[in-house]
């Protein structure tokens, strides 16, 4: 193993042509640098310098060495620098997990903006579940997430882990034009009785949200299709096989033959972002505030004070 300090000298001789004026650049005695030089000649197993009149030069193996050193060095202050900088500079790598409507909808122009402003950083991202995605933040393979929580089954909010609403959004019933109730701006889910449902697969607050909304109805729900993706689930309302709890952010656009109905009761979705209060860190803090600036710019996000609502997905075909 090279010790810096001594590879230091060496690519002061290679850059100077002397150990005297490597020794003024390193602000070091002529026989520091000829000590550490010898060290490190002892641990190269190769004659770096050789006798060149009253000065020396470097040998093939000593401007190997040297090249390499060089390098190092340079990776060596380029690291030096980077952690001077992470109190406040936007960089390095950030870990993003999302439900898949948030990661399609918020992030493109929200990271667009933040690589814009910041080269250095470098995301990545990745979509899934809720439940799926905060064990590994939890277990810090990922740095902010950003989730969904329905009102009625609330993300829990693990210890350690901070919570900010982002977008707050009504659901609605999506269904076929085909249906008989799609003529309505406003479904009770009790009349939905024996309509077959598409969802997202147990475990996931969709899947949950549903099940308990259609119970709290006196509905026990007849779940036909679990696909991931409200896309898909969309795709066979449009064919008329089935019904689907579609958040505004997911039903944009919705495919043609498929109507938007309001609910009875009324449901909501939130996205919250979510990263580990200990491991805050200027990019997650600069990627919360793009995604939010995103939100004014579009209109989304939470709720005003007074109870004013994120603006309704309009209903393809009107009525």
């Amino acid at each position: 193993m090279f010790g810096i300090d001594r590879l230091r000298a060496l690519a002061a001789v290679a850059a100077h042509g002397s150990i005297a004026q490597a020794a003024r650049a390193l602000h070091m005695t002529a026989s520091g640098v000829s000590q550490q030089l010898a060290k490190l000649e002892r641990e190269a197993g190769h004659a770096l310098l050789e006798p060149d009149g009253r000065s020396v030069r470097l040998t093939h193996a000593g401007r190997i060495l040297a090249g390499h050193a060089d390098l190092l060095l340079t990776q060596l202050a380029a690291a030096q620098g980077d952690l001077a900088d992470l109190g406040q500079e936007v960089l390095g790598p950030l870990r993003i997990g999302g439900v898949g409507s948030a990661v399609r909808t918020l992030l493109p122009d929200a990271l667009a903006a933040l690589t814009a402003d910041h080269p250095r950083l470098r995301p990545t991202v990745v979509d899934g579940e809720s439940v799926d995605l905060m064990p590994r933040l939890i277990h810090g393979e990922l740095d902010l997430l950003l989730i969904e929580s329905w009102a009625g089954r609330p993300v829990p909010a693990p210890e350690g882990v901070t919570l900010r609403t982002l977008v707050s959004e009504d659901v609605h019933v999506a269904l076929s034009e085909r249906h008989p109730l799609s003529d309505r701006r406003t479904v009770d889910l009790a009349d939905l009785a024996g309509t077959a449902w598409a969802c997202c697969p147990p475990g996931t607050a969709p899947h949950e949200a549903l099940v308990q909304a259609l119970r709290s109805r006196g509905v026990e729900p007849d779940i036909r299709y679990l696909l991931a993706e409200h896309a898909t689930q969309l795709a066979l309302v449009a064919r008329n096989l089935t019904a689907s709890l579609v958040p505004a952010m997911s039903a944009r656009p919705a495919p043609p033959g498929v109507r938007l109905l309001a609910t009875r009761p009324a449901l909501r979705r939130e996205i919250r972002a979510a990263w580990l209060t200990r491991a805050e860190s200027p990019p997650v803090r600069a990627c919360v505030a793009a995604v939010e600036a995103h939100c004014r710019s579009t209109g989304e996000g939470p709720p005003a004070e007074g109870g004013a609502s994120a603006p309704a997905v309009p209903e393809p075909g009107g009525a």
